[in-house]
């Protein structure tokens, strides 16, 4: 027991309003080699990333939901992802939790002069916008990222990801001037996923044409993530409708014909827009 004594750990782990220096007291505790979770000392930063991500959705999917009483514990469970990491770095010796926080709080100042410095204090929502890319651009330039796409994280979502390359590229000139152009690359990719013959085709020629959606989605000022994590619940819905409307007469979706469950998808469309 390093950092504490073991009666002083055990009394803040313990207690219940003990916030952050618990949180991170317990963490610390987890991968300590003598008693700590065989689980977390297996892990690495490797390891923990999906669940970072995971817990990022989960945040998103309470809040899209608007699952207030979730919320809570879904934001607790994304910190405590933040927490291990920083652990697993002070156990390395690159930063602590106090070094993540503290360079956080130096980005929203230097980022923010409109409130924490001599900038006047009225602009607007979109000036500030403006101003924050020109902030984010110099701070990619110290770091010698001079490239018009560098910076842009690797591990995002493909079609997060997508929108923010050619939002990149826009900065620049790089953009069809209207959706016209967009229709037109949209119809053109189609044709070639059709035309695909062999699976690197169709792999490629199908990559295409949801990059051409994800630019479609930005010109239309649509978050693609947004949109497909909607019509996936739509879809479940409906499936449901499906589901409940066949057991209602003892079958179930295996038992049924396609035709059956089409005519239910359209009655549960019908249902839908009445309410």
């Amino acid at each position: 027991m390093t950092d504490l004594t073991k009666a002083a750990s055990d009394k803040l782990v313990n207690t219940p309003n003990g916030g952050m220096p618990r949180l991170i007291e317990i963490m610390r505790r987890l991968r300590d080699p003598d008693g700590g979770c065989p689980w977390d000392l297996e892990q690495d930063f490797a390891s923990i990333a999906p669940y970072t991500i995971e817990e990022a959705y989960e945040v998103a999917d309470a809040i899209e939901r608007e699952a207030w009483d979730e919320l809570k514990g879904e934001l607790g469970d994304l910190l405590f992802q933040s927490v291990f990491h920083a652990q697993m770095a002070q156990e390395a010796g690159y930063f602590g939790f106090d070094d993540v926080a503290d360079t956080m709080s130096d980005k929203m100042l230097a980022r923010h002069p409109h409130v924490f410095g001599d900038e006047r204090g009225d602009k607007s929502a979109d000036q500030q916008t403006v101003d924050w890319e020109k902030i984010k651009a110099s701070e990619r330039a110290a770091k010698k990222q001079t490239g018009v796409l560098d910076g842009v994280a690797m591990g995002l979502p493909a079609l997060m990801r997508a929108v923010k390359l050619q939002n990149r590229a826009a900065r620049v000139g790089f953009d069809w001037p209207s959706t016209d152009e967009v229709f037109d690359k949209l119809i053109e990719e189609t044709r070639e996923v059709e035309q695909a013959e062999t699976p690197e085709d169709k792999f490629e020629e199908f990559g295409d044409l949801m990059f051409v959606m994800a630019n479609l989605a930005r010109h239309w000022k649509i978050d693609p993530e947004a949109a497909l994590r909607a019509a996936n619940a739509k879809f479940t819905r409906r499936f449901e409708y499906i589901e409940a409307a066949l057991d209602a007469h003892g079958k179930s979706p295996k038992d049924s014909t396609l035709e059956e469950m089409d005519a239910l998808w359209d009655a549960a469309k019908i249902a839908e827009k009445s309410t």
